[in-house]
This record gives C-alpha cells, structure tokens and sequence, in this order.
C-alpha cells in the first residue's frame, strides 16, 4: 500500500509517528525518509536510532514518495514548502500534522493539485495508543481519507472529522490531553509523597487507577457522571476529595485549559489561512 514515506520536519511528534509506525511493522525502516530544516544532529540520532533514511536532499527525500508529511513547526511551514513544491506531484498525499495551519493554505503555497489532509494525533504514537483527527482538504477524496486513516491507524485509533475548523477544539483536547494528564498524575505523586507513601507504590497504583477508569469509560454505556456518582458515598472519602477540587474551581479550570488551547491553535494558524479563509475572518 505504502512503499516509501516521507517526512518534512523530525520533532518529537515526527518521531512518535514513526516509532509507532516500525513498532507495528506497518513499514521498515528503509521506506521511511527524513529531512528537516538544517539540524543535522538531529537528523543523525534519528538515522542511528530507527535506521531509518535521512538526508538533507529534498528532492530526494520527496521523489517517489506515496505520502509527505509535513511535521515541521508552524512557523516552518511557508518556508518547508517553497523547499521542497518542485519536487512534488499531483499523484502524492500531502499530510500536515501541524497545528492550526489550513489545507487550503497549504495547497496555495505547492500550487498544487495533490489531496492535502490534516491529522492531528498526539504523541501516544509511541506506543501505539494515540487518538488521531482527521480532516481532508478539498482535492482529498474518501480514498485518500481512507489511506491516510490506514496509516494513523498503526499508531491508535483515528476518527474523521467533516469540519476542519473543528481541529482547533481537537487539538486542545486531544491533541494536548496527555500533558493534562501527566500533569495530573504529577500532583497525586505529589500528594502521596507528602503523605509518606513509596513513590513506586504510589506510581503502580495511580497508572492502574488511571487505566482501570479509562477502561469503565471505553466499556460502559453509562456517562461519566453517573460512573461518578456510583462511587461518591455521602459523607465519605470520595466525596471529601470531589469537594475539595470543586473548591478549587477543578473542573473550570481544565475547561479553560482545552479552551486556550484551542485559542492558541487559531492564533498559531492565522497566518496561514488560505486566502479565500481569511477572507472569510475579516
């Protein structure tokens, strides 16, 4: 399906894809192609680590590719295409994993025909378990959806979504959820730290309380609420604890958190909107 992959930018999100990529053995090494702005360094650890092809060429890196993804920051973006655009065809499925920055942006500066989609997985890629939005831009048709879902879905799950605006809100939620939660799990270490309990004690209890919620969550057909309520005994220790985050405006403060997140998406797309888009927001 897939005989060589490449990608424009090697962070830390380029490099979960692919980790979860040759984890499943969707790909060997030799099919995945790497270059980025100028770090070479980087470009080498990733070479010695994973094996897999890397080279400063663009057009090397570009030509025969069946997908290009672009995994650059934001920022880069302009600058990454007007790199590598002569070297790309109609024919290849252009990827952007990055972070406000519209198809129909993307597609003006290749001044191209080729299907542009937007995903936005989340670094659990490493491990196979990320939670990947898909958009397609307008030359994207349900086939190329469909590769592109084939491809994310070696490293999670994948849900497509029609409106491409909503991967704004994806990203502060999805996007951006595992650091939420390692922020969370930071505190309970902390708070059993505080209460003298062994930190490998509390680390094992606390991930399989984490995973043991999640499953409830992924199994049953109840909502959250009420999943909640089951084991939130008047007068007692869970609802001691509920309180307490309650007083602390909890559950505000995280809805604040996705909301600014996904601010920030816009805000770091702006720029690079299509002008046909950004017309559209004045």
């Amino acid at each position: 399906m897939f005989n060589k992959i490449a990608f424009i930018g090697a962070g830390s999100m380029a490099e979960a894809i692919m980790t979860g990529i040759l984890a499943k053995g969707f790909l060997q090494a030799d099919q995945i192609w790497v270059t980025n702005k100028e770090n070479k360094e980087r470009l080498e650890r990733l070479k010695n680590v994973y094996h897999v092809r890397c080279s400063t060429d663009k057009e090397q890196i570009v030509q025969g590719a069946d997908v290009i993804i672009l995994s650059m920051k934001p920022k880069d973006i302009t600058e990454a295409i007007e790199g590598i655009k002569k070297h790309v065809t109609d024919e290849q499925i252009v990827v952007s994993v990055l972070a406000g920055v519209s198809t129909g942006y993307i597609s003006e500066q290749l001044e191209k025909n080729c299907p542009v989609v937007r995903a936005m997985p989340n670094t659990s890629a490493t491990i196979g378990y990320s939670a990947t939005a898909i958009a397609g831009g307008k030359q994207a048709g349900q086939e190329h959806i469909r590769l592109v879902e084939t491809l994310f879905q070696t490293i999670g799950t994948t849900t497509v979504v029609e409106e491409e605006d909503d991967l704004h809100t994806i990203t502060g939620l999805s996007g951006s959820g595992p650091a939420y939660i390692y922020y969370f799990v930071e505190a309970m270490e902390d708070a059993a730290a505080e209460a003298g309990l062994k930190p490998e004690i509390a680390k094992e209890l606390i991930i399989q309380t984490l995973v043991g919620a999640a499953e409830m969550l992924k199994n049953s057909d109840e909502q959250p609420s009420a999943l909640r309520e089951k084991i939130t005994s008047p007068g007692g220790t869970t609802q001691a604890g509920l309180e307490t985050l309650e007083k602390y405006k909890y559950q505000e403060a995280l809805m604040a958190c996705i909301k600014q997140a996904a601010a920030r998406s816009i805000e770091l797309g702006s720029p690079y909107q299509a002008k046909n888009d950004a017309n559209k927001l004045k």
